[in-house]
């Protein structure tokens, strides 16, 4: 069976705390190199590929032009400042060249964030994340379907994950209200054991969060959200919004697909057939 890279490092990293097997166990086991598994040990999320610096000779004798062009736009109203349509456009008309959009596109999407850095813009930054055993986790909800009554019906799937280990727990419900919200929970810390001591992390989802407060990591709560995470004891972490937030819970991102592909094909009936459909290696 072909596996993805995430789907890799999460059986790598479930085989290395449920099974103690040794980095070479595990390279043999999975036919990869050493130097993969330990990647996969030390982060849940694989590393992004790089991609290809492309070139684009027909953009060669224009890029000083456009980087002034950009640079004016740093002093220009908001709502007045070049997009790639209206650069493709001036480099026509001026230059008498007609550019493809896709080699302005990528240009311009580059010398953009440098050009605006130069000018003291802050620039976005990463650090690996490392997690510690038993610390944090992530929640996520994702579209399924399912059988039911003769019907293919959409439903949702809850996903708590544990960040350290990869372990996950899955539910599925016809919504994916405050009520499906609070019974996943309660489900998957049953079937873990215990709570996790560091920080869950969440996207901006309408059951725990009331509104988003503008430019910061504060949020206004659902009362009833606030009143249950006090009772069970354990931390929220929200993400910021949209896509920008994605990579600060990409484990359980990538769990639900997993789960869906691996455990939920063909369309299973019910939680009846998850249940049934649990891996080996602990409660689902």
């Amino acid at each position: 069976m072909s596996l993805s890279k995430q789907e890799l490092f999460d059986r790598i990293r479930r085989d290395s705390w449920q099974r103690q097997l040794s980095i070479r166990a595990l390279s043999k086991k999975y036919g990869v190199h050493r130097r993969l598994v330990r990647e996969a040990l030390s982060s849940p999320v694989p590393t992004p590929r790089r991609r290809a610096v492309r070139t684009s000779p027909r953009m060669e004798p224009y890029k000083k032009t456009v980087d002034a062009w950009l640079r004016a736009d740093l002093e220009a109203p908001r709502k007045q400042r070049h997009t790639v349509r209206r650069i493709v456009a001036r480099i026509e008309e001026e230059f008498g060249e007609a550019i493809p959009y896709p080699t302005v596109r990528d240009f311009v999407a580059a010398r953009r964030k440098e050009i605006a850095a130069q000018a003291g813009a802050p620039v976005e930054a990463f650090v690996t994340r490392h997690n510690a055993l038993g610390a944090d986790a992530e929640v996520d909800f994702g579209d399924v379907y399912v059988d039911l009554a003769g019907q293919r019906t959409r439903c949702y799937l809850f996903a708590f994950r544990l960040a350290y280990s990869g372990k996950a727990v899955h539910r599925i419900s016809r919504s994916c209200g405050q009520q499906a919200f609070f019974e996943g929970h309660v489900h998957a810390l049953n079937a873990l054991g215990g709570v996790p001591a560091g920080q869950v992390r969440y996207d901006n989802l309408t059951p725990a969060v009331k509104k988003v407060v503008f430019r910061s990591r504060s949020r206004e709560e659902n009362p009833r959200w606030t009143n249950f995470h006090e009772y069970y004891g354990f931390t929220p972490f929200y993400c910021e919004p949209g896509l920008r937030g994605a990579h600060e819970k990409g484990g359980v991102e990538g769990q639900v697909g997993y789960f869906r592909r691996n455990y939920l094909t063909p369309v299973p009936s019910l939680n009846l057939r998850v249940g049934a459909s649990r891996p080996p290696s602990g409660p689902r």
